[in-house]
This record gives C-alpha cells, structure tokens and sequence, in this order.
C-alpha cells in the first residue's frame, strides 16, 4: 500500500514570502492533490486547544493589524530570547575554510571549516552542484555532517546528498565532538557555564552558518532553508524560527511542541535542549526525565509557555513538519495558530504536515522543482509522467503569477 507523506520546502522569490489571497489559482489538479497537507483534517479544523494564542499580547491585548502583528512578533522573540539566553552578535564577516575537495557525481564535495560561535570551529561538508549560476542551498543538521551527506550509514537521511544531485547547495552540519562525548549540543561559552539554553545556542550556530553559506558565490541567498531531522529536527526548529533570514524550513518528526507522553522522544527537558544545568548530570536518557528536569524547561511549562509561539515567528515564511511517532495530526491544533496569524497577514497555504506512524524516517522518494525542471528518482515510468505532468501544470501557474516556488518533496512508501 502506497502513502504519500509530502514535505513541502519552499522560497519565494521577489518580495514573494508566499501564497497571498489574491491571485492564487489553488484549483489546479495537483493542488487537489496536495490541499489535504495545507489542511487539517475536519475534526482540527479552527481547533485551538489550551494553547496561549500568539494574536493576543502578553497583556491580554489582542492583536488585530499587521502592525499589531509586528509589535506582537517582537514581543514574543525578545521575550524567549531573555528566556533561553542572550545571543551574542552574529558573525557576519566570515568565509569557508577549506580542508579538502571531492568530486562526487555531479557536483563538488569541500570539506570546510567556519566559527560557528565567537570561540569555536565547527568542520561540515559544502556540496555544489556542476552547474553554473546561482542556486538555492540548504542547510542539514544532525548528530554529525556525514549521514547528510551519505556517508554515515544511516538509511534516508541523506537529505544533502538527494538535494544536491537534483540542484541545491548544501551544507551539512553536525554536533560530531559532543555527540562523541555524549554532550551533544553546543555550549556557549563553556559546558561548565552555559549562558544560553544549549537548544538555542544550536540555532545561534546555525545563524551564523546562514551567514558563511550566503557568501558562497553559488548560493542565492533570499532563498536558504534548513531542514533536520529528530535532533536535527529540533535544531531545524529553532533556527528557522528563531533566525528570520530562512527562507522555509521543512521539520522532521521533532516533537514541536512539549509533550511528556511520549516515552521519551519529545526529550526538551534533558540539559543538551532546555534544561541546561552544568554537569555531571543524572536521570538522562530517561521517560520521565520531566520529573527531573532543571535549567528553564520547568520554567516554560509552569509559565504556560510553548513552542507554537515560535512557530508563529515563522510567519509569513512557509514550513512544514514531516510528523512521526513525535507528531501526529493532532498538532495541528498547535499549527492552526501560526495558520491564524499567516491569515491576518493575508497569506494561506504557508503551513503544512505530513504523518507517517514511525519516528524513523523509511523508503524515501524525492522530487525538486526549479521552476524549469522537475526531477523525481525510483517511480514507475506511467505514474512518473502522470505525476511530473500535473506538478508542471501546478508550478507553471505559480511561476506565471509571479512567484517562483521551489519544493523538495519526500514521498513516503511503506
């Protein structure tokens, strides 16, 4: 049996930040194909739970212009940034190290190094492709760089190596020192005095890793995303979230919201996340490490604080999260309120959700689109063509009303 589990990574291009209300011709046959993934399902439908809206301000006051909305965002990322830690500023005037080159296929492998904080380098893997002219590049995040790129024997993750044979610039990243150590994130300054939440200092990192790859000569860039899965799913998470110069991101299965009834997957509260406390350290790796939990996690939760608010900062820029175990349809009763503000915004169809029943990610196919070219590996020629033919229909129309999209989608077989 054949399920379709599409994540949507998508730029837009020329002051296009995504589907505004007018001109949007969603009638095409593979929007009717795709509706389903911008929408939820009918029992979620305008469903908004217990969560605090981010329409209304800290004050009770409720947001009701796109001027509100520009006081309220700022409002909400100064407020989790006094929260998780000041970041120091971003570092902006450097360029890759380059420790080695490959050519691989159809595009170049540099192995690079960058500061990705004031006091320490990180080593990851530029990928880019063969073909001249600028491109859209993509950052992965994981444990460490190499499963990204397919070296490290993790199956479907590749995420770097799919991308770049079909046309983006990638960098992969990765916590390869810590994860070694069974520290796993970035401590800024030091392990031993952490000034910012460790999760947040992996998105500061991968601000500043934007920041290196906008200057390859290759990459566009009004249009980077990011993507990571699980743990590199959270990383994923915050940085697009936290850092506005993303274009799109696509969220693998992180837990996006905090939830103690998941055995463990949604794990926020262990000191390498949010619950930060100098070690040595104990009960991690544990169900109920909640009970446990130090650093500002029980703050958050005592205070009613969730991460659909950094979703909303997201806003107008599209995302969508590729749901396992961690996120079922459910949360798109979290997502519904970044739908809300997109709405006052006047955009739509900027939020989206695949689900699949596992956390792993399993057999994946994937397709890109670049506005001219649409690629997809490993389908049969009949339903290849079928589907090639209505996603060209679709794209030609959002390329004639004058923002070019681009989608990498992941196609989920079981």
């Amino acid at each position: 049996m054949l399920f379709i589990l599409i994540i949507h990574l998508a730029a837009f291009l020329a002051g296009c930040s995504g589907n505004k209300n007018s001109g949007n011709n969603d009638s095409s046959d593979l929007w009717n194909k795709l509706s389903s993934y911008f929408r939820p399902p009918a029992e979620y439908e305008n469903v908004y739970g217990n969560f605090r809206s981010p329409l209304l301000y800290y004050n009770g006051d409720t947001v009701r212009t796109v001027e509100d909305w520009q006081r309220r965002r700022t409002e909400i990322k100064d407020r989790w940034m006094s929260l998780l830690g000041q970041w120091p500023p971003v570092i902006t005037g450097q360029t890759f190290e380059i420790l080695d080159t490959l050519h691989r296929e159809n595009f170049m492998q540099y192995r690079v190094r960058f500061y990705w904080t004031p006091n320490e380098q990180t080593e990851g893997y530029l990928l880019v492709p063969d073909k001249e002219g600028k491109k859209p590049a993509v950052i992965t995040t994981f444990y460490e760089p190499e499963t990204a790129i397919g070296l490290g024997g993790k199956p479907y993750r590749d995420f770097a190596y799919q991308l770049t044979k079909r046309g983006f610039v990638t960098l992969s990243i990765g916590t390869t020192k810590t994860t070694e150590n069974q520290t796993y994130s970035i401590y800024y300054p030091t392990i031993e005095n952490a000034t910012l939440q460790p999760l947040s200092a992996l998105a500061y990192a991968a601000a500043n890793a934007w920041e290196v790859l906008a200057k390859v000569q290759d990459v566009d860039s009004t249009r980077i995303g990011i993507t990571g899965h699980s743990y590199g799913g959270k990383w994923a998470m915050f940085a697009s979230c936290l850092y506005e110069k993303f274009a799109c991101a696509a969220w693998g299965d992180p837990g996006i919201v905090f939830d103690e009834t998941k055995e463990g997957y949604i794990n926020y509260w262990e000191p390498w996340y949010l619950g930060y406390y100098p070690p040595p350290w104990e009960n991690i790796w544990s169900k109920n490490g909640h009970d446990y939990a130090k650093g500002i996690y029980p703050k958050l939760r005592k205070e009613g604080y969730d991460l659909h608010e950094l979703h909303a900062l997201m806003a107008p820029r599209p995302f969508l999260v590729s749901g396992g175990y961690s996120d079922g349809t459910d949360r798109w009763i979290a997502l519904n309120h970044t739908i809300a503000v997109n709405r006052l915004l006047g955009y739509r169809n900027n939020v989206a959700m695949s689900n699949r029943v596992n956390h792993d990610q399993t057999k994946l196919y994937m397709i890109f689109l670049n506005g001219t070219c649409i690629q997809q590996i490993n389908l049969p020629k009949s339903r290849k063509m079928r589907f090639l033919n209505t996603l060209f229909r679709f794209f030609a129309q959002k390329i004639n009303s004058g923002c070019l999209t681009l989608f990498y989608q992941f196609i989920q077989v079981t």
